[in-house]
C-alpha cells in the first residue's frame, strides 16, 4: 500500500504528484501489462540476451 504523507497547507497537486511517482516506482502497471499476454520462454530468454549485448555496448562507449 502506498501512503504518502499530506503536511498542513502542502498543496493537493503536489502530494498527488509524489503519489503518481511513488505508483510508477513500484512497477504495478508495466507488472500488468507484462502478463496480459503469454511469451515463450524462449523468447524471453532471447530478448534478456539481447538486453544484456545493449547494456555491455553502453557501457563500453561509456569508458
Amino acid at each position: 500500500m502506498i501512503v504518502v504523507p499530506v503536511k498542513e497547507g502542502e498543496n493537493i497537486e503536489r502530494s498527488l504528484k509524489k503519489f503518481k511517482r511513488k505508483f510508477e516506482r513500484t512497477g504495478v502497471v508495466k507488472e500488468l501489462r507484462r502478463r496480459q499476454q503469454f511469451d515463450k520462454p524462449s523468447i524471453v530468454n532471447r530478448l534478456k540476451k539481447e538486453h544484456a549485448v545493449y547494456v555491455l555496448k553502453l557501457q563500453e562507449v561509456e569508458d
